[in-house]
């Protein structure tokens, strides 16, 4: 196999050891701490325009703290002379986190910030990097410190569509708003969805190009990162395991969106044959590149200076054939078992792959390098030297109709791995004293499209003595009306006991109407929520509403509602409160459920109770509230796997309908107000 060069997966932060997390500030109010974050980022490819960071830049010495840091000043002292040996990358030029040079320079600054004692200290190397850093290395190593630092607790990072407009907001709407720049105009402009209606996938846009969806992957890999190694901090559960679920699940709820609207399943991608959906951005970044183009049914190539597409074929019989022996191979040579509700966590670091992986020399990494691979395809032979693809981006990954081929075929062998484990029996499934009598949705499932606005203000450059325009876009985006899930429980114990309730639905049918059977509907399950109830002895009937769902978190606010906010907290001298938005690492609520279509598209709605007492795996289940089902800080409130009790095969379903703390019912969506703007 031919050295891979884009994957060495040499995390350089990785090197510099320290000893945890540092204390927290109560004497810097988080109003403040907000402030200083959002002024960092904002117009990020100009300098700064915060009066009071400027001031601390000018006065700031970065040498002379550097011996106080746990490393010994070891990382900041290279990201110096990285910056001395005019090393660093160019600004006004593009960065992704798939470039190892790239990377390790943003991770240089990661590794600072993460080590600061103090908010003033880290501030001050903040401040100091950016103006010397790439703007966009900046803005992930900033992101990713904050989502890691105890210093940065309850900070809520602006959402990344206006950070980086241009990665999300089309050339043509660029220019307009540039246009109303130069001429003092405020304006709102619309956005179309990429593509026109001769293209089958134009159908789906709405959900591929939904910029919350975007913001939702953007997080969840600033807080699994595939670099994320112990000597960065505490280390995170379940990392490989959560990899695999939220791929499957966006898997699973893009094949609801397809059937939504009458278009088949995704089909996995398959190395040898050809790539028929092409791809289309037209969007470019800050200074003029443009994000590559791939035409429709291409044959896969080799990328020049990436891999060959036998490299990738190679890594997959490695990871084929650890699931059919039941073991890996370790960096030592040692054989690690699978064939156990672990094993979904190891293939899952491997495949990525992580830095927890058991042995990257061996098994390289599947995920990543496919991505940039076919990323590549547009210029496989780098003859026009064309920039990162949307595909090399966890910020718009999700727009590319190859994404979804690409994790169907991962997510292939991920179930060939979890259908090699032994099927749940009847003990393991049933929870002794509970039945559920009835589930009913109170409320209709309708979904319906609105418009939504989102600022382009650090799209266009800007000078201190030229005021600020209202300059905005407006894309359409999908929503559904409020409802509940009705759910009567009968507990015939003695006592109060704890439950989990689990909540999952998949399409009734498929695309030519054949209805699915109970083991092909249960792995394209989408998870609706997951809960903790105590049930009293006797009848429990419990309404839960759907924007209680763990599953999702709200909109992350605008720039403009932060500002608002911070302002008013530090002119009162209140206290700021933004807990619910701290993690934007989950669907936004409005994705809850698929589009469904006017004549109603059936899921098969299934709930599960479960002994609460044998899940839990924390002891003060009231802090619940701050997880959701990915786990919050990579800290998990349920010991059963991910998709429990439907993650495993089932040879008989009847299994199912004997146990009472089991039941199923079909439910309808309905969507009578599509209207999707065409071009």
């Amino acid at each position: 196999m031919k050295t891979l060069v884009v994957f060495a997966l040499v995390a350089a932060a990785s090197t510099y050891s320290f000893s945890g997390f540092q204390r927290d500030e109560p004497d810097v109010p988080l109003a403040q701490k907000q402030h200083d974050i959002s002024s960092l980022l904002y117009k990020v490819y100009e300098p700064l325009h915060d009066a009071n960071l400027k001031t601390l830049v000018d006065t700031f010495d970065p040498e002379a703290n550097a011996s106080n840091f746990p490393d010994g000043g070891v990382a900041v002292r290279k990201l110096l002379k990285e910056l001395k040996d005019h090393k660093l990358e160019e600004k006004q030029h593009f960065f992704s986190v798939f470039n190892d040079t790239q990377r390790e320079q943003a991770l240089l600054l990661t590794n600072v910030l993460l080590q600061c004692k103090d908010w003033k200290t880290g501030i001050s190397y903040a401040a100091y990097f950016r103006k010397h850093l790439n703007e966009e290395e900046f803005i992930y190593a900033l992101y990713a410190a904050v989502r890691h630092s105890p210093l940065a607790r309850n900070v809520v990072l602006p959402p990344i569509y206006e950070i980086l407009p241009h990665f999300f907001t089309s050339a043509e709407v660029l220019q307009k708003a540039y246009r109303a720049k130069m001429t003092t105009t405020p304006g709102k402009f619309v956005t179309n969805f990429t593509g026109t209606p001769n293209n089958p996938e134009y159908r789906v846009a709405y959900f591929t190009e939904d910029i919350g969806l975007s913001t939702h992957y953007f997080n969840w890999h600033l807080d699994y990162p595939f670099w994320w190694n112990d000597t960065f901090g505490p280390h995170i559960e379940r990392k490989g395991e959560t990899f695999f679920w939220i791929h499957h699940q966006l898997n699973n709820r893009f094949d609801a969106e397809r059937l939504s609207n009458h278009l088949d399943l995704v089909q996995k991608l398959h190395w040898d044959e050809t790539l028929h959906d092409g791809f289309h951005p037209h969007t470019t970044y800050k200074y003029g590149d443009r994000f590559p183009i791939r035409p429709d049914d291409i044959h896969i190539e080799n990328v020049d200076h990436v891999a060959e597409v036998h490299d990738l074929v190679v890594l997959e019989n490695r990871v084929r054939d650890a699931i059919d022996h039941g073991y890996i191979i370790d960096k030592e040579g040692s054989k690690v078992d699978i064939t156990n509700e672990e094993g979904i966590d190891i293939l899952g670091n491997i495949i990525e792959s992580s830095l927890y992986s058991p042995n990257v020399e061996y098994y390289g990494s599947l995920n990543n390098l496919a991505h940039v691979l076919l990323g590549h395809q547009g210029d496989p032979h780098d003859k026009y030297h064309e920039a990162p693809s949307v595909l090399e981006h966890y910020e718009t990954a999700t727009r590319d109709p190859a994404f979804y081929q690409l994790h169907k075929y991962i997510d292939d062998l991920f179930r060939k791995h979890k259908d090699r484990l032994p099927p749940y029996n009847k003990e393991e499934l049933e929870f002794r004293g509970v039945a559920i009598n009835n589930i009913n949705i109170d409320g209709t499932l309708e979904t319906y499209i609105e418009d939504y606005e989102y600022s382009l203000v650090n799209a266009v450059d800007d000078k201190d003595e030229v005021e600020d325009l209202e300059i905005s876009t407006y894309i359409q985006r999908l929503k559904h009306k409020d409802f509940s899930f009705n759910i009567d429980i009968i507990n015939n114990n003695d006592g109060d006991v704890l439950s989990t309730i689990r909540i999952f639905a998949w399409p009734h049918r498929d695309s030519n109407g054949v209805i699915f059977p109970f083991n092909e509907g249960r792995w394209r399950a989408i998870e609706l929520d997951k809960f903790f109830k105590t049930l009293k002895p006797g009848e429990n009937h419990i309404v839960r509403k759907s924007v209680e769902s763990s599953v999702t978190v709200p909109d992350v606010p605008s720039i403009n509602t932060l500002h608002d906010k911070v302002e008013a907290a530090l002119t009162a001298g209140s206290d700021l409160h933004l807990e619910q938005f701290v993690s934007a690492t989950g669907l936004p609520n409005r994705l809850l459920i698929p589009k469904g279509n006017e004549a109603g598209v059936e899921l098969k709605l299934v709930v599960a109770v479960t002994d609460g007492a044998a899940d839990a795996a924390i002891n003060d289940l009231e802090t619940f509230k701050k997880f959701h089902h990915y786990g919050y800080k990579g800290v998990y409130p349920d010991k059963k796997p991910h998709g429990y009790p439907l993650d495993r095969h089932v040879p008989d379903e009847r299994i199912f309908h004997d146990i009472p703390n089991f039941a199923e019912t079909i439910v309808k969506v309905f969507n009578h107000n599509e209207h999707i703007r065409h071009h």
